[in-house]
């Protein structure tokens, strides 16, 4: 949700046009993330100045709106900060005023852009009140914007740095938040902090850099200010000289100990970087990053213990290709079709298919304590979740310990108890999801073992739980997850296969699972060369109607499940996962001639279950679509058909789930609505 965009150049001469343009396109590159207007914030004339640009709707609106403004696009700048942001609203409607960057005042003395949400803004915006100051939004992030112009004019005795100055301003912030600092009292000066929202920053330059870390500098935890609030009756701030290590930063300084030309990128998505470097530095929570003279300080208000005193600078793996759509019409149908190679990305090194072997090298030291734990609680939501119900039945039979399974929300709502010897695995493809976050380190700290599998290297679940997978499927633009669905299946079967391993009796069961997963990427190929005929379906016979129920049974519950999700979140259409087993206790009421019913019928131990499920809703003039093996001939002569390639019962739910991802997204073209980027939903779901 949202996205944060920042570019600065040091040494390096651009051109408006060309800051403008970089500014815009780093948007374009985040617009996955879900948002309903735009804005963006650059340096002015004069020192004085910051040239605010704010446009309702899409990116492209925004730079029609640039592209008509009466400035001069050729001036040239050796030194400059700008900022931009995609907003998502959460607080007041998407209007041009609402928009971000938001201002302390007219004349732009402090701008911001935030991600996230501050949970205390009616405090600090009644207590601004009553100090005269006056809003123009209806934001949580203006409050912040007032907040910190409020605290610089009431310290200016102090003489404070742009750092001390956001340090004073997020010790009285409670909430989520990704933020980025520019005031035209610091020029050429940004600094960006987060907590609970991720950011990065991209570094840029012609030589190469003497570290590839940068240290943290720590403040004076006790630092407070009693004389400042007893002289403002207001909230404390850093005195301004807070006792920190001044050195230069070492990374960016040339052979000759002299500053280098450079740039910087900040961003929440790497996304929006890798087109201009490969070089990044992933913040973490309570970090505060000050960019200024061509160097990035890393600060923390207290040294807590154990933490880490560099921050790495890490070379990123994506392609810019992977992020484009090349020769498809949606990212999600470029996703759909990835997923031969990215399910063989997912194995690729880990499974060895003449030895039977699965090795996951992020357990690699915590598989004993994982076989020996009283319980398995998956913990996830959306999609994710979907992918831990698939394999749910495969842990408990593999490891024959018991498997939970929780909606994050609903874990953190009840409180679950959690014990010392529970192993919960959190899953999100983007590792920022802010329920599955919240609930990870709430069994962080009631002492469980906790593993993360996340699409996303440098993610806030990657880098927090103790031990995890990386389910590598590549950069999944469109907000409908596909390829890391079935990616993230394929990591918890590998995952329970590996666990499993030291069981004899399991031998043989494991061994045709992995025959299995070797035979898929073939077996994915063969179901999209069938998209004409699912296309040809969506048309005529689904595009007109109005609901749609899916029923499965066992496995291929999670796949009706996650195939209705899909056909609801891009086509809008009103669809149902339903368990076959719960049919006659109160679904079947929904069955008549004109309901369109989806059943999954494939091989399994299940199958003559499913079978008294489709005599059901025959019985009451039902025509339902069965997705069936390409063998069952009594199925296909009888009733319209999709037919599948047949694997192993507990992977058969990565070949069924295709057909679904290409009706949704065929019905969704139909329907002429945006594939990518649906009406309401956000690819990362960063708030609560």
């Amino acid at each position: 949700m949202c996205g944060i965009f920042g570019y600065l150049n040091y040494l390096v001469e651009r051109d408006r046009r060309f800051i403008l343009d970089t500014l815009t396109n780093g948007l374009s590159r985040l617009e996955y993330r879900g948002y309903d207007s735009a804005g963006l914030a650059v340096d002015g004339d004069s020192q004085e100045e910051t040239y605010i640009f704010k446009q309702v709707g899409k990116v492209a609106a925004l730079k029609k709106l640039v592209n008509e403004q009466q400035v001069d696009f050729e001036k040239s700048f050796i030194s400059h900060c700008g900022m931009a942001h995609t907003r998502w609203a959460t607080h007041g409607q998407p209007s041009q005023l609402n928009s971000h960057p938001h201002r302390s005042d007219p004349n732009n003395e402090f701008t911001i852009v935030h991600n996230g949400i501050i949970t205390n803004y009616k405090e600090i915006k009644t207590l601004l009140v009553k100090k005269g100051v006056t809003f123009e939004t209806d934001t949580d992030t203006e409050c912040v914007a007032k907040l910190t112009k409020y605290i610089y004019e009431t310290q200016k005795d102090q003489n404070m740095t742009l750092t001390s100055l956001v340090k004073a301003v997020v010790k009285e912030v409670e909430g989520s938040f990704a933020f980025i600092f520019k005031s035209v009292h610091f020029p050429n000066e940004v600094v960006a902090t987060r907590r609970g929202s991720p950011l990065l920053v991209g570094v840029k330059t012609a030589k190469k850099l003497k570290v590839d870390f940068v240290d943290v500098e720590f403040g004076n935890a006790t630092d407070t200010v009693t004389s400042s609030e007893a002289s403002t009756g207001f909230l404390s701030a850093d005195d301004g000289h807070p006792q920190l290590h001044r050195s230069q930063s070492r990374a960016f300084l040339s052979e000759d100990g002299m500053p280098q030309p450079i740039e910087f990128f900040l961003a929440s998505d790497a996304a929006a970087i890798v087109e201009h470097t490969k070089r990044v530095l992933y913040l973490e929570d309570d970090d505060i990053a000050h960019i200024a003279s061509g160097e990035l300080h890393i600060h923390r208000l207290r040294r807590d213990e154990g933490a880490s005193t560099t921050r790495s600078i890490q070379t990123l793996e994506i392609e810019l290709a992977e992020i484009m759509k090349g020769s498809f019409d949606h990212f999600m149908q470029k996703e759909i079709y990835e997923q031969p190679e990215s399910v063989v990305n997912t194995m690729r090194g880990r499974v060895n298919f003449e030895k039977h072997s699965v090795t996951l090298g992020g357990l690699r030291g915590y598989l004993p304590i994982m076989r020996r734990a009283r319980r398995i609680v998956f913990i996830a939501c959306g999609t994710s979740y979907h992918s831990c119900l698939a394999t749910r039945g495969i842990f408990e039979e593999l490891t024959e310990i018991p498997a939970q399974m929780d909606l994050a929300s609903d874990f953190l709502d009840r409180r679950t108890p959690i014990f010392r010897d529970d192993v919960c695995v959190f899953v999100s493809q983007s590792g920022e999801t802010a329920d599955t976050i919240l609930a990870m380190r709430y069994c962080l700290e009631r002492g469980a073992l906790c593993v993360g599998v996340t699409n996303t290297v440098g993610s806030s679940i990657s880098r927090e739980t103790h031990c995890g997978v990386h389910i590598n499927a590549g950069p999944e633009i469109g907000v409908a997850s596909t390829k890391a669905y079935t990616s993230q299946y394929i990591a918890l079967v590998m995952m329970a296969l590996q666990l499993s391993e030291d069981r004899i009796s399991m031998t043989e069961r494991r061994n045709s699972i992995i025959d299995g997963l070797y035979r898929l990427p073939n077996q994915i190929k063969d179901v999209l060369n069938q998209d004409s005929k699912l296309q040809e379906l969506a048309h005529g016979t689904l595009s007109k109607e109005k609901s749609l129920l899916l029923m499965g049974r066992g496995y291929q519950t999670a796949t009706c499940l996650e195939g209705a999700l899909k056909i609801k979140e891009i086509s809008y259409m009103h669809s149902e996962g339903i368990l076959a087993g719960e049919l006659k206790h109160g679904p079947l009421a929904l069955v008549d001639e004109n309901m369109p019913v989806i059943l999954i019928m494939t091989k399994d131990s299940l199958y003559p279950k499913v079978q008294s499920a489709l005599q059901q809703v025959t019985a009451r003039k039902g025509q339902p679509i069965i997705i069936c093996n390409e063998d069952d001939e009594d199925l296909q002569k009888n009733y319209k058909t999709i037919s599948v390639p047949q694997n192993v019962d507990c992977l058969q739910g990565l070949v069924n789930i295709l057909p679904l991802q290409l009706l949704s997204y065929h019905l969704a073209v139909i329907q002429g609505v945006d594939v990518d980027f649906p009406r309401n939903l956000a690819k990362s779901v960063t708030v609560e």
